[in-house]
């Protein structure tokens, strides 16, 4: 039986579906599980894309793995054919001991062994519009019997990333309180500090400021790495 603090979260994960608050109560319950990364992907027949990575002992490897899985790893993932053929409203979930022998070994260094992640569990779920895959990574392989919050979280994340606008701010920046949005929207925008300043109504210093709290929070440490996270 889901304890009363879950079942809050879950009702705020759904009453905030498509929204900025969304990502705490998400991520709340994701730590709950004993994971120790959550990373959602979506696809489509021509790319992939990062709609959220948390890491929550090691915020730069989150960042790190995500950028090297867009830059092209993804196209070694077996499970990317699978997901993409998925029907409207289906839904798999894969351990990762199950496809190992589908990996190559530099593959799984790279995301696996050199990460220090025992094991992965990865929730395949279709959408009308998207295609998602929810990766949950262990420390020391998953929990034994399984915990059945696991599907309804890939369920929770595919109802909030399709009722997000097209007009939305980057899905990365979910995570990111307004002022910290707003400075990392201002930099995606070509803006220097001074004219991000100028347009908050803030000190160029809380400029800096914001941008050095939002980079921490998303796990990357320059202007290249917020444009790479947030490419679309």
């Amino acid at each position: 039986m889901p304890t009363p603090d879950t079942i809050a979260r879950i009702d705020a994960c759904l009453a905030l579906r498509g929204g900025d608050g969304w990502a705490d109560p998400f991520v709340d319950l994701v730590e709950a599980t004993g994971a120790v990364q959550v990373m959602v992907f979506s696809y489509t027949s021509e790319r992939a894309a990062c709609l959220m990575s948390r890491n929550f002992r090691q915020t730069a490897v989150g960042a790190r793995l995500s950028h090297d899985y867009l830059d092209g790893w993804y196209r070694r993932d077996p499970l990317v054919a699978q997901v993409r053929d998925m029907a409207e409203g289906t839904l798999a979930q894969v351990e990762s001991a199950d496809i190992a022998p589908a990996m190559s070994e530099e593959y799984r260094a790279r995301f696996y062994d050199r990460p220090g992640l025992a094991g992965k569990t990865a929730v395949l779920v279709a959408g009308v519009r998207l295609r998602l895959a929810v990766y949950f990574y262990w420390r020391n392989g998953p929990p034994a019997a399984g915990d059945p919050t696991i599907p309804l979280l890939a369920r929770l994340a595919l109802l909030h990333f399709e009722a997000r606008s097209e007009h939305a701010p980057p899905a990365p920046l979910a995570v990111l309180s307004d002022r910290e949005r707003d400075v990392c929207l201002g930099i995606l925008s070509g803006k220097k500090a001074e004219l991000i300043a100028a347009d908050l109504g803030i000190a160029p210093s809380s400029v800096v400021t914001y941008r050095t709290r939002a980079y921490t929070k998303l796990g990357i440490s320059s202007r290249g790495a917020l444009f790479a996270l947030c490419a679309a």
